[in-house]
């Protein structure tokens, strides 16, 4: 791993956008691994069928938060639609990193 994929990893890990919740969403989901304990909550607010904004907040690994993080940051502007069909390769390639498949749970938690 190059150190600045790392960075990456850990800057969403350590410095969360959009963490918090949304009074009054329009939409929350609740997900969550059981044998590793990493959960995370999602709510949306909608404007037209679109992601006018999306926040989360849990708890869990760097890569399980660093990509829900990052999954919130390009969700604005996107319907629903869009976000729920993103395929598992495009979310994992939004880390900049390879994951191993042991991980592949938890980066891609904000999508189950």
């Amino acid at each position: 791993m190059e150190p600045d994929q790392y960075e990456f990893i850990l800057d969403h890990y350590k410095n969360p956008r959009n963490y918090g919740t949304i009074e009054g969403a329009d939409a929350s989901f609740e997900e969550g691994i059981p044998s590793c304990g990493d959960k995370v909550r999602i709510d949306v607010r909608l404007k037209d069928g679109v992601i006018e904004d999306m926040k989360f907040s849990g708890a869990g690994c760097a890569i399980s938060q660093a990509s829900v993080s990052i999954l919130t940051e390009r969700a604005r502007g996107k319907t629903v639609e869009e976000i729920m069909s993103l395929k598992d390769e495009e979310v994992l390639s939004a880390l900049g990193m390879p994951i191993s498949p042991v991980r592949f749970k938890c980066a891609l938690l904000g999508v189950k």
